[in-house]
């Protein structure tokens, strides 16, 4: 139900019901509220019902109950019963006594139960009735039936079975709504357990279901929190009627669970808000009145219109006045007041119509329509009175105030049928008055009241300022002339007076005050039936003239001040004041006053003396004004200074140096440094100055705060000066950044320079410090001061980055640390290499290899250098003028004949290790080694490669000096257009990028040093699949046997024939079977073969590369007869099997689950066999991974992997082939899945997600 936070709930808890009582007996309603002691007010016929021998009214707690005693067939009308907002009708029905014993019987019951016929229809404004029992029909904007009525409670609460399983965690509740407001009801299932959405369904009364009546006046919403597992189920209600109360039901179910719900909608009627209408309100009776112009009391005043208003606003909250009351209880001279406030003109008339007594009106036989009791019309407006005649023919005369109208352009007389019609033009406030229609003997009579427009005020007050002793007048227009107003001061009515006196020419209204005086200053007012307007009147004395004003007063201290002032009255009196407080004479202050002179005379001036001086008139606001300062020369007093002429402070502490200084006015003090002014809003240095002394601030002192300091003192009586010196001692400047001048495997030299400032103070000595480059953590390293600027690190890991730096210390402290020196790395050379060895003498070379060093070291290793010595010489000569990172190298360019010494250097960024040498020397020339072949195992047989394969073959060599290498192929050179060959000083590489029959043969390898030779012969297959046998026969047929015969294939693929394979087919169907496999003769008997049918057979060929593409058929059928019985088959025409192709099965609208494989199937024939295409929203589905189509004997299947919430949408699977094309499509929804971040996210394109947001209002949950 609807969060009943904004909407409110019935007070009742239980309601009366309507009963059905015998005439005599008594009835009784019973209702109980939801609060104790609430206060219920029960009504009859909209009248509310006073407790008495008819009525009784009892209130216990909740309970409250009325008994209507001796019921009659007058008491059968509607009663309501009113608690706060909420209003409950009802109705009693009696029925006449049957008998005496029924009679009886009934009297004694003390309430009677409620009949089983429906209570009698409650009638309502526009004049429909309902039923006190028969439920409420909602009628929707398009006529439909919403509502067939309701279940009976009884029946509603077998739905609420306890054992069924609870799904609810919130359930709608019962509420009220007034009419044309919303209501919204909600219910609410936690889905923790739940794999799918729950359904949820509404129902009004037993059966209806309120799916189908959505629209305008009924919305169904449904929402899901994923963060709380949470359902959400809404039925909004909007713009209720009257129609729509009754009983609901809400039903949710999942799988096997149920849940269900019961709630109420009561529907109470808005409260109308109505504007009473005073003169509407009184209507006059026909009276006969005499003579007058219209102006004077015209009939008898009936009060139930007033009373009717009254009524229906019994439920508003806003007060509204009663005139008839206001003038019951207030006083006779406060009439014309309630008059003049509520716009009553005709105030004689009202009091004398009051006091007349309401007369019942009887039934008049000559007119069909009388006049209605009071009629209204604005002033200038056009007013109709209509009568329709029982008797058309009779004469009809109509008067005013008794005199007779006469036809004329301002009264106008009409009729149309029986209908007679008097029209008044232009109403006037004469036309208000008593009215009258005559026909035959009978008159009927009416009231005209001309609303007077109310009086608004066209030009207001305007605010005053005025003067002692003048004449004052206040001005307003208003829209009417000779209009009644009321004049007020500071909210108090003014009445004629000598002090106040009024005056009114036309529109205009004029106040009157002959002489002004302070005490009529104030707020006046003028209040009209249509307005008011306010204007502020201020009353001041007359201006004095000041013919002498107060000048200043600048005075040396001791000396006499003198204030004078001269006034334009003589005789009027002052005061003076110092700074506010009043002044008396005493023996150093004198005051006088001489005719229009005022004096002050201050005898010894002092500072206590300095101030404002003001001297005020009596009797006026103004006030005249003097400043008296008194003045004295500055001057600095340094006596506690005099012993230190040098202030010393440590640089990072706060220096306050305080001047006590002297002078009046406050001088003006300025500190300078040099030629620069400190100024007293600085940063770090500033000045700063008070009443007493000024002070110098250094906060956190540098080294650029030393020097001398002037301060200056001045003011306009005098100036003084001093000067004082300040001397800022501190840390030295860190020194530069150091200089690592040599570096070890763990040690290093560096320097660095003394600091550029020493602090003012000598440097005692330096402390170094070190850490590594990728370190933050510094390590010192001499605990000592060091007074020297060298220092040697010592301990450093080699291979790894340092930094160092250097402190300097004076008596102060330590200064800051240098800049860290350029990263340095304590490296050492290798150690030698090792296992040096000769691989290789020609005449002109040697040819070393070696094995890298034992120890490298975190140096690394750069390569090596090579260098040799011929013998006989000291002189080593390098041979590799740039490093080699290889551990081999041939030395070249050397003599013939000669012997060398060699040996190896490793070198790196620290320098050369020690060298490795040969212990003997090397004769450079050449010695022959004879070549030889080492062929690998698996060439030293026949080496086979399928068609299309690669062909690499791979055959080591040895030979010195380097052989010279040969293929062919068969006796001949080989293709280079297709064969390649790559040598090197040990191996030969042949290579085939793609093999061909052509390429078998045998492969010869010669390789040859000088004249000695080595050759080696490869023998390559290159095979591929055997052509078919050349003929398949059938040499004979007997029982059910068949005897085959074929030759070999005339192409056997380059391999021997393994076998063949036989196969059947039937003539009617063609379909082929295997009958032998890996069969190795030319012939065979096939056995077992169906007497009746003819059968055709092939073979296949097959080798090492597998069976052959085409297989050789029979030319000849072989039919199987049923031995003793010569058939003759009779002669069939062929039988057409083409057919268009045609869907047997259609394909099913399917719901998948998201993430499990889901299929599509469908069935089709046709002939020649369709080919079968399936589409996704009309689009082709083709190399896509996500799908996977088969198609088997007819049935085709779609099965799509794992799909996803874009996956849904229509699909369709289409059949074609030469005679025609069939179409069958379903749509398949996918259920779960991610959001549309995760989507994104994992790269899904936004088209493709729109495109399926458009099948779906949203995408499904996660």
């Amino acid at each position: 139900m609807p969060e009943p936070a904004k909407k409110a709930a019935s007070a009742f808890t239980k309601k009366p019901k309507t009963l059905e009582v015998t005439s005599g007996s008594a009835a009784e309603f019973v209702a109980e509220t939801g609060k104790a002691d609430a206060k219920v007010k029960w009504q009859r016929d909209g009248k509310d019902i006073q407790a008495s021998d008819k009525y009784a009214i009892k209130s216990e707690g909740v309970q409250h109950a009325l008994t209507v005693n001796n019921a009659t067939k007058e008491d059968e009308v509607v009663y309501a019963v009113i608690c706060g907002a909420s209003k409950v009708k009802f109705e009693l029905k009696v029925k006449q006594e049957e008998g005496k014993e029924a009679a009886g019987s009934q009297a004694n019951a003390p309430a009677a139960a409620p009949a089983e016929p429906a209570a009698p229809a409650e009638q309502k404004e526009d004049g429909s009735a309902n039923s006190a029992e028969e439920p409420p029909t909602l009628q929707l904007p398009d006529t439909q039936v919403w509502s067939c009525g309701e279940a009976a409670t009884e029946e509603l609460a077998k739905l609420d079975d306890s054992n069924r399983s609870t799904l609810f965690i919130e359930k709608p509740q019962s509420g009220t709504v007034t009419v044309g407001a919303d209501i919204t009801f909600v219910a609410k299932v936690e889905a923790k357990d739940l794999l799918r959405k729950p359904n949820a369904k509404w129902f009004k009364g037993k059966w209806l279901d309120l799916a189908s009546k959505a629209g305008k006046h009924l919305q169904l919403k449904e929402s899901f929190d994923r963060i709380t597992r949470i359902h959400t189920f809404e039925m909004q209600i909007i713009k209720a009627k009257d129609n729509y109360a009754g009983n609901y039901r809400c039903e949710v179910t999942w799988k096997d669970k149920f849940d269900s719900c019961i709630f109420d909608l009561e529907v109470i009627e808005a409260p109308e808000v109505q504007q009473i209408d005073i003169r509407a309100a009184f209507k006059r009776r026909a009276a006969p009145v005499s003579g007058g112009d219209g102006q004077d009391d015209a009939g008898e005043l009936d009060f139930s219109g007033l009373l009717k208003h009254r009524e229906m606003k019994e439920e508003s909250t806003e007060p509204d006045f009663d005139v008839w009351e206001l003038l019951k209880n207030a006083q006779p001279n406060e009439y014309e007041k309630i008059a003049f406030e509520h716009g009553i003109t005709d105030l004689r008339g009202l009091l004398k119509r009051l006091k007349r007594i309401k007369r019942e009106e009887k039934k008049s036989a000559a007119f069909a329509k009388i006049l209605d009791p009071g009629y209204q019309a604005e002033k200038g407006d056009k007013i109709r009175f209509v009568v329709d005649l029982a008797d058309p023919t009779v004469d009809l005369k109509w008067y005013r105030n008794g005199q007779e109208i006469r036809p004329s352009p301002k009264y106008i007389f009409e009729h149309k049928g029986t209908l007679r019609m008097l029209t008044i033009k232009n109403c006037t406030m004469a036309d208000d008055a008593a009215y009258q229609v005559s026909a035959g003997d009978e008159k009927c009579t009416t009231e005209l009241f001309v609303k007077e427009p109310p009086v608004l005020i066209t030009r207001v007050l305007e605010d005053r300022n005025e003067l002692v002793g003048e004449r004052v007048e206040l001005e307003c227009e208003v829209s009417e002339e000779n209009a009644q107003v009321k004049w007020y001061k500071n909210g108090i009515e003014l009445g004629a007076s000598p002090k106040h006196r009024f005056r009114t020419e036309g529109k205009k209204h004029c106040l009157i005050i002959p002489e002004a005086s302070k005490a009529d200053s104030g707020t006046y007012s003028v209040k009209t039936t249509g307005g008011q307007s306010k204007a502020v009147m201020k009353v001041d004395m007359k201006p004095l003239k000041i013919l002498q004003n107060l000048t200043d007063q600048v005075v040396r201290a001791g000396q006499q001040a003198v204030l004078e002032c001269e006034l334009s009255e003589a005789n009027v009196g002052g005061k003076w004041y110092k700074n506010g407080q009043m002044i008396y004479a005493s023996e150093l202050i004198k005051i006088t006053h001489r005719k229009k002179v005022h004096k002050l005379v201050v005898e010894k001036m002092a500072l206590d003396d300095d101030g404002d001086y003001t001297f005020v008139p009596d009797g006026y606001s103004v006030q005249l004004g003097a400043k008296v300062r008194m003045i004295d020369s500055p001057k600095l007093h340094l006596d506690h200074l005099s012993k230190t002429p040098e202030i010393v402070v440590v640089a990072g502490n706060k220096l306050r140096l305080d001047i006590p200084v002297t002078g009046e006015p406050l001088p003006k003090i300025v500190w300078m440094k040099g030629e620069k002014v400190i100024m007293d809003t600085g940063g770090r240095v500033k000045a700063e100055s008070f009443p007493d002394h000024t002070s110098l601030v250094i906060e956190m002192a540098e080294k650029d705060d030393s020097g001398p300091y002037k301060i200056v003192v001045q003011n306009e009586a005098g100036e003084d000066s001093a000067q004082l010196k300040i001397k800022v001692v501190d840390v030295p400047d860190p020194p530069a950044p150091p200089i690592v001048t040599e570096v070890g495997g763990d040690w290093c030299s560096m320097m660095w320079n003394p600091p550029d400032y020493d602090g003012s103070s000598p440097i005692l000595g330096y402390v170094i410090e070190r850490k590594k480059k990728q370190s933050s953590r510094w390590m010192r390293l001499n605990f000592d001061v060091c007074k020297e600027m060298t220092f040697e690190p010592k301990n450093m890991i080699e291979g790894i980055p340092y930094e160092v730096r250097v402190f300097a210390i004076n008596a102060i402290g330590m200064s800051k640390p240098s800049e860290p020196s350029k990263a340095f790395v304590p490296l050492a050379p290798t150690s030698e290499p090792t296992l040096l060895s000769c691989d290789g003498v020609t005449d002109t070379s040697v040819s070393l290899k070696w094995r890298p060093p034992e120890r490298i070291g975190a140096a690394g290793l750069n390569g090596y250098r090579i260098e040799y010595c011929l013998e006989g010489t000291n002189e080593w000569i390098v041979s590799n003028s740039e490093l080699t990172d290889k551990t081999k190298y041939t030395i070249n360019g050397l003599p013939t004949g000669e012997k060398i010494f060699v040996r190896v250097k490793a070198v790196n960024v620290a320098g050369e290790s020690p060298p490795i040498s040969m212990t003997t020397a090397i004769l450079v020339k050449e010695v022959v080694e004879p070549p030889k072949i080492r062929l690998p195992r698996q060439l030293k047989q026949t080496y086979i490669r399928k068609v299309g394969e690669p062909l690499n073959l791979l055959i080591p060599f040895q030979g010195k000096p380097r052989p010279k290498v040969i293929w062919t192929k068969d006796g001949d050179p080989l293709d280079s257009n297709t064969v390649n060959i790559r040598n090197t000083d040990a191996d030969t590489v042949l290579f085939i990028r793609k093999t061909e029959r052509k390429h078998s043969g045998n492969y010869e390898l010669t390789v040859q040093v000088e004249k000695i030779q080595d050759k080696a012969t490869i023998v390559v297959q290159v095979v591929e699949k055997p052509g078919p046998p050349m003929t398949v026969k059938i040499v004979d047929i007997w029982d059910t046997n068949v005897a085959l015969e074929w030759s070999p294939p005339k192409d056997d693929g380059n391999a021997a024939i393994t076998g063949y394979t036989i196969q059947k087919a039937d003539k009617k169907t063609m379909d082929w079977y295997t009958v032998i496999e890996h069969y190795h003769r030319n012939n065979c008997v096939i056995t077992e073969l169906i007497i009746g049918n003819e059968y055709y057979f092939r073979v296949f060929s097959e080798n090492m590369c597998g069976l052959s593409d085409d297989a050789t058929v029979t030319k000849n059928s072989a039919l199987i007869q049923k031995e003793g019985l010569a058939l003759k088959p009779p002669k069939y025409n062929d039988f057409d099997f083409q057919e268009v192709p045609k869907f047997t099965h259609p394909l099913i609208n399917t719901v998948a689950v998201a993430g499990y494989n889901a299929t599509l199937n469908c069935s089709v024939r046709g002939n020649p066999k369709p080919k079968i295409c399936w589409m996704k929203n009309r689009m082709i589905i083709e190399n896509d991974p996500r799908y996977r189509m088969f198609s088997n004997q007819g049935v085709c299947t779609l099965e799509i992997r794992k799909p996803s919430p874009y996956d849904g949408g229509l699909y369709s699977c289409k059949a074609i082939n030469a005679l025609g094309e069939d179409e069958v499509e379903c749509k398949m929804e996918v259920k779960g899945g991610l959001p549309l971040q995760e989507l994104l996210m994992q790269g899904v394109p936004l088209t493709i997600i729109d495109s399926y947001r458009n099948l779906k209002t949203i995408l499904p949950p996660k």
